[in-house]
């Protein structure tokens, strides 16, 4: 995530222009280390969000409203005390730091004009917002940072304010042709990185960003870059240096496998084109990215309890499947001991009292065998002590290969659970799994609750050539899928020997299916399967009428006979989601 100077200065150009001559008419903290600001701009108004969490630190226009405490807290009141009703004139930023600066004009109580700044700074855990006066002195901040907290610079009522300089790094704004050529080879660093702690307000994306144009590999070292290579990037550098001081952004999301990874206010060329989506604003580029990167989130939050039922259950029966696996060789004897009775029936006669061994000939294999003899024992006692044992593991062999069935069986059950939870978007896909692990025995319905209500549906994705591709997003939705809504001449997809989604390519037009859906088809069948994290994965397809359901399986269990295979990335970019 690129919120370095230059996002940072997009999202200054959008609100100076929406924000300059606007007054501020309601001032709230729905957060301890937030404030959410509404400001009224001619017939216009916004909600500027601020927010210097250590975790996600931000500011962008919002058009959700926050719910606030009954009790305001005391840095909330302090800025409606001076700035509510006052108006902005001014939102800057000092270079290319990660600061915002709003300069903000009020009248004081003796009806006096006067003028206070409100800044936010956005440095990870160090992110803060401080209120000063117009002579650059601290009025207070939403969070105290005393000299025992940080030697650099203290943040409280009554301190100067100034922009600590903890790094050695220069204004990429002011850079020129001499000095970035001397700058960069003197860092021992791979290029991108040299890029990004030489300048200030530079990220890593974009720095690899600034590599990928001037066609040079990020991770070279920057001293073996030779005069020319330095010109190429120089050639890179300082047109995206004069888009930021013009104000030319292009706000952008990266997607990967439809799930928001990057992005940035500039166009990510390293990306390709199909795995980007422009926006007009950065402040709705921000409430769009967050908002999918939070509701992700808040899913596996979610789901936390129903993955550690999957969990525990899948490691109980793991160990007994190893503990069985071990029993069933201990029993693999059993056969040697059934010869041993054999040779001892047919050649024991002539031993003499006492021995302790017996050399025959193995008529099955046609080589030389010892016996091992009890010497207390008689020929035909040796000989129905091994029977013994022949019939008792035979009788354990069997009941251990029956029980193992089971346990590989349950064993996957929960793996194709587990992949269910994995796939999971909404809350609403969670309920249908919650009902599976019930019905399943995993867990006990509480007494007097109903089934719960299933909205969740598969996914509906469509090919490049009009193709419709279904996808279950759990086991319920496999079988809905393969046996209720597919029809014979469908085709079928599933990633080979693994846990995964059931995905149908209707074949619902006349004539033959081209084979980029196929490949379409078989690369969501290997995204959502415990193959997704894989650089190939291999995928079994057929006709759906091949496809059948064992009686009593459990849900979303099914054989096939006759297949085809394809091995596939499992990249479903550009690939076209219709509903989820």
């Amino acid at each position: 995530m690129a919120f370095d100077g230059i996002t940072i200065a997009c999202i200054r150009k959008e609100l100076a222009a929406a924000l300059t001559g606007g007054r501020i008419i309601k001032i709230a903290q729905p957060q301890a280390d937030a404030l959410l600001l509404t400001v009224r701009s001619g017939r216009a108004q916004h909600r500027l969000f601020l927010s210097a969490s250590a975790s996600l630190p931000l500011a962008y226009l919002t058009p959700d409203n926050m719910t606030s405490p009954l009790t305001a807290p005391n840095f909330c009141m302090l800025l409606r005390k001076y700035i509510q009703n006052g108006k902005i004139i001014a939102v800057t930023q000092p270079g290319l730091e990660r600061i915002l600066r709003l300069d903000i004009e009020h009248v004081n109580d003796l009806g006096d004009l006067c003028q206070k700044s409100l800044l936010i700074e956005i440095m990870g855990k160090h992110s803060n917002l401080i209120f000063c006066d117009d002579h650059e002195t601290i009025i207070d901040s939403i969070k105290h940072v005393s000299a025992a907290v940080s030697s650099v610079r203290e943040v409280l009522p009554g301190r100067p304010y100034f922009i600590p300089q903890t790094q050695d790094k220069a204004d990429p704004l002011t850079a020129s042709r001499d000095s970035f050529g001397a700058l960069l080879p003197a860092r021992a660093l791979p290029v991108y990185r040299a890029l990004y702690m030489t300048y200030t307000g530079i990220s890593p994306i974009i720095a690899q960003e600034i590599c990928h144009r001037a066609g040079l590999d990020a991770d070279r070292p920057a001293q073996t870059l030779t005069k020319d290579e330095l010109e190429r990037l120089w050639q890179a550098f300082s047109p995206l240096m004069d888009q930021v001081r013009s104000g030319t952004f292009s706000p952008v999301i990266v997607y990967e496998n439809a799930s928001p990874r990057e992005y940035a206010c500039i166009p990510l060329t390293v990306y390709a084109e199909s795995k980007r989506r422009d926006y007009d604003s950065v402040s709705v580029l921000l409430h769009a990215y967050y908002a999918e990167k939070n509701a992700i989130t808040h899913v596996r939050q979610k789901s936390a309890d129903l993955r550690r039922i999957v969990q525990t259950a899948l490691e109980r029966n793991v160990k007994k499947y190893d503990l069985q696996l071990a029993q069933i060789k201990d029993t693999e004897k059993k056969e040697l001991y059934k010869v041993y009775g054999e040779l001892l029936n047919t050649y024991g006669y002539g031993l003499a009292p006492g021995s302790k061994s017996m050399e025959a000939r193995n008529y099955y294999t046609g080589e030389m065998i010892t016996v091992p003899l009890d010497p207390l024992l008689t020929p035909q006692e040796n000989a129905k002590k091994y029977f013994d044992k022949y019939g008792k593991m035979k009788r354990t062999s069997e009941a251990l290969s029956e029980l193992t069935g089971k346990v590989r069986t349950e064993i996957n059950h929960l793996e194709s659970i587990a992949a269910s939870l994995d796939i999971a978007l909404k809350e609403a896909d969670l309920v249908q799994i919650k009902e599976e692990l019930i019905e399943s025995g995993y867990i006990r319905r509480k007494g007097g609750t109903k089934k719960a209500r299933i909205t969740s549906r598969p996914l509906h994705y469509q090919s490049s050539d009009g193709y419709d591709i279904y996808v279950g997003k759990n086991n319920y939705q496999n079988d809905e899928l393969t046996f209720h809504f597919a029809e014979g001449k469908d085709w079928w997809f599933h990633a080979k020997g693994m846990a995964g989604s059931h995905v149908i390519l209707k074949a619902d037009r006349d004539g033959e299916i081209p084979d980029r859906a196929f490949e379409e088809a078989g690369r969501l069948a290997a995204y959502y399967s415990r193959a997704r994290d894989q650089q190939k994965a291999e995928i079994d397809y057929t006709l759906k009428k091949n496809v059948k359901k064992p009686g009593g399986s459990a849900p979303g269990f099914v054989v096939y006979y006759t297949n085809y295979s394809l091995v596939i990335n499992p990249d479903i970019s550009g690939i076209c989601l219709l509903s989820d």
